[in-house]
């Protein structure tokens, strides 16, 4: 039996979850992982040394502090943070963003600490 595609809807996922920095997937994309999370406040610096990483802002918005200078985001706009570039994401205010990177990378890189979690199933 085979079942018709569904669409995933963005804001309908974004209004199944609350928590702040906690990266849930929505869906697979060959080996990557397309995932939604909620922000507020400042991030950990990190560097993923062996995949980009793309931030694209469904609402709020987003600062990627760089360590040559600060990427500004609003709704609707992306940026992709270079393998190996040490960055640290803020939000000034609740922001929603969707991640796509490699199945299996890890939210703080190099990091670590306890916000060092991998992302749920949505």
């Amino acid at each position: 039996m085979t079942t018709s595609p569904v669409p995933v809807n963005l804001a309908d996922k974004l209004s199944q979850f609350s928590d702040l920095w906690s990266q849930k997937k929505i869906a697979d994309l060959n080996d990557y992982e397309v995932k939604l999370a909620k922000l507020h406040g400042e991030f950990v610096w990190h560097t993923h040394d062996d995949t980009d990483e793309l931030f694209l802002v469904v609402s709020g918005r987003l600062t990627i502090r760089l360590r040559d200078g600060d990427v500004e985001l609003g709704p609707g706009e992306l940026f992709v943070v270079p393998r190996g570039v040490e960055h640290c994401p803020v939000a000034e205010e609740e922001t929603a963003i969707l991640l796509l990177e490699p199945a299996g990378t890890l939210n703080t890189g190099d990091g670590g600490g306890p916000r060092s979690k991998a992302p749920e199933a949505l």
